[in-house]
């Protein structure tokens, strides 16, 4: 069984959240205490992947078409990091 523990921001950011997306949302982490971060890859709606960057090791996951959350693997502990859940900008800058 996982943990998944959440950054005291991310409880801010849920309650201005759309409630759909908070939905989405704790079928995830459903997902993730039973079945670990492996378990997302079966669910294709999620869109699990690795990122690049400034945010190399985190990991990212769809909670619609515009919604993310962003994590990172304890794989020690057998915990499951939430860092942000965070609207995806499309703008071009």
């Amino acid at each position: 069984m996982w943990s998944v523990l959440e950054k005291r921001n991310v409880i801010k950011i849920l309650r201005k959240t759309p409630r759909e997306v908070i939905v989405r949302y704790e079928a995830w982490k459903r997902v993730v205490e039973l079945q670990g971060p492996t378990g997302l890859r079966h669910v294709k709606g999620f869109h699990d992947e690795g990122l690049k960057g400034k945010w190399d090791g985190f990991r990212s996951s769809r909670l619609g078409a515009q919604w993310r959350v962003i994590y990172v693997v304890e794989e020690r502990v057998l915990e499951v990091f939430v860092v942000e859940i965070t609207p995806h900008d499309y703008r071009r800058k």
